[in-house]
């Protein structure tokens, strides 16, 4: 069976905007550390990533739809944190055939730089639909603190 598509130069034409921001997202990558230490992306797909900063962690949020805990490595090495895995285009089944395939599929790699005030020993991650979450801690010595000074009149 053979579909006809009418030409609609208006939306065929934001959908090649998106498809070049896309590119340009998976070549130049993104982030808070595009353009500090963060190495270059490797992959097919880039995750999406948020870093928040708070008081007493750095928390790291990656959508990776599709995919289980089991399908993705993070590791520490010499202060670098890395974010691996794969996500796999499902076969069609026998008698089944995919008209239209846009979810972007292969092996990705995310790496950070850490912060010295992160205490590695103490990172912890969690999963759970789709969305891995990272807590690292901050080492005590570099939380901020508030000591009381007492002013004494002269």
């Amino acid at each position: 069976m053979v579909m006809l598509t009418r030409w609609n130069p208006t939306t065929d034409t934001a959908h090649l905007s998106q498809g070049m921001e896309r590119l340009f997202d998976e070549m130049l990558g993104r982030g808070m550390w595009r353009n500090s230490e963060e190495r270059p992306l490797r992959g097919s797909w880039v995750p999406a990533i948020n870093i928040l900063e708070r008081e007493d962690s750095m928390v790291i949020t990656a959508d990776l739809p599709g995919l289980r805990a089991e399908d993705v490595e993070v590791t520490v090495e010499e202060g670098t944190l890395s974010i691996r895995g794969e996500r796999k285009l499902e076969e069609a089944a026998e008698g089944e055939t995919y008209h239209r395939v846009e979810r972007l599929y292969g092996v990705f790699e995310r790496t950070f730089t850490l912060p010295n005030s992160v205490d590695v020993g103490k990172i912890e991650a969690r999963f759970s639909n789709g969305e891995m979450l990272l807590t690292l801690p901050k080492r005590e010595e570099s939380k901020p603190r508030s000591v009381k000074i007492k002013v004494e009149n002269n």
